[in-house]
């Protein structure tokens, strides 16, 4: 019977996405897998983000044999959503995409910013959204692999002063551009949208695809949710990982202890 939802990401990123689908339904069974042996996908090739992808695609159906996967990685998405589909077709899979067309309608000064890995900014999929859905804005856009390190690395342990510090030269960037509106294209920026939107001030607009994959995870999804419970299923909302260091897998806890989700520990 598996799960109702399988959640995948290089590692912490997507864990607000999962939370966002369980506020819709609370009923849902899910589990999340940080493809943290293969962190940072947003610095690999095409080639190798499809094969890690796909492996840890594989794992998550040998492990918890969901219902419907929800790819909560944009670099994963625009880069091997079509190859994981072609590879499994009888799984339902759901990707994240930047919330490029929800900028375009929200913007008032037509001047948004893009804040990403640097494979989603390159990927020519970005460039196609931008095109057919934002084509009378100038989008700014930042590949960042240092915040994301420092989100996968040092987040839940930090200290406000250290996090408000750690977004400022992104949050200048896009001021320097006049920017009224920022997405988070990478779905490790998620966890610090706060302090993106206290560092950017009232002016600025921060928005994710928070809200439209949990939507459209729902929409795809075959059947009702938890209509049979496999009581070999880990417990709800678990978090496990595939590769850490003793000092990951201590942020990964004291990430796990914030959300009050819990720890799975390594697959």
């Amino acid at each position: 019977m598996g799960v109702d939802f399988a959640f995948l990401d290089s590692g912490t990123g997507g864990i607000p996405y999962m939370l966002s689908l369980k506020e819709k339904v609370p009923n849902a069974s899910c589990v999340y897998l940080g493809d943290t042996a293969h962190f940072p996908y947003g610095q690999k090739t095409q080639k190798e983000v499809v094969a890690a992808a796909s492996q840890a695609v594989e794992l998550i159906q040998e492990k918890w044999k969901p219902k419907t996967l929800v790819v909560a990685c944009n670099t994963i998405s625009v880069t091997a959503l079509d190859d994981l589909r072609a590879r499994f077709p009888s799984l339902p899979i759901v990707g994240t995409v930047p919330a490029i067309k929800l900028a375009a309608k929200v913007t008032a000064n037509k001047r948004v910013g893009l804040l990403a890995t640097n494979a989603t900014v390159r990927h020519p999929y970005s460039q196609k959204l931008i095109e057919d859905f934002a084509s009378d804005c100038a989008v700014f856009k930042r590949g960042d692999p240092d915040l994301i390190d420092f989100i996968e690395k040092k987040l839940f342990t930090a200290s406000r002063a250290e996090r408000l510090a750690a977004v400022r030269p992104a949050v200048d960037y896009f001021a320097a551009n006049d920017c009224d509106t920022i997405i988070l294209g990478c779905t490790h920026f998620t966890h610090i949208a706060d302090d993106i939107q206290a560092a950017a001030g009232d002016k600025v607009r921060v928005i994710d695809s928070r809200e439209g994959v949990a939507n459209q995870a729902l929409r795809v999804f075959p059947g009702n949710q938890n209509s049979l419970q496999d009581q070999n299923a880990p417990a709800d909302k678990s978090f496990f990982f595939t590769a850490a260091t003793r000092e990951q897998e201590a942020e990964y806890r004291a990430m796990c202890e914030r959300f009050a989700i819990p720890f799975g520990g390594l697959v």
